[in-house]
């Protein structure tokens, strides 16, 4: 079995990541560092990441979809919207094959920062 790549930063993870997806991924990284300009980029658990002190959102590319983490709590308006994206756990599943949300995806960056 081949080992997984190693990432050390997003702009591995998203050369690593399919030509049609590297744009999605880059546009959410654009969004996360415009609505939170003081958020450090990591990789944590292999994923892309943002931090003010911890980790406060991943995002990963999937086969079907971008997973966005934590859940967002707090927010039930925003909440409410994100149902249609929500997995088992609450995380968010923003499907490859429909539009991105991108503006739901700011609020989600913007009410994460705030946890």
């Amino acid at each position: 079995m081949a080992e997984r790549p190693k990432f050390t930063s997003i702009d591995q993870y998203v050369a690593s990541a399919k030509p049609d997806v590297q744009n999605i991924l880059q546009e959410i990284r654009h969004i996360i560092k415009s609505e939170v300009p003081t958020a450090v980029e990591t990789i944590s658990y292999q994923m892309p990441a943002f931090r003010l002190g911890k980790v406060f959102i991943y995002f990963a590319a999937f086969k079907e979809h971008i997973g966005i983490y934590p859940p967002v709590k707090g927010d039930k308006k925003l909440q409410g919207e994100l149902l249609p994206y929500r997995g088992p756990k609450g995380n968010l599943k923003f499907p490859l094959d429909q539009p991105m949300p991108y503006q739901l995806i700011r609020r989600v960056a913007a009410a994460l920062s705030q946890e």
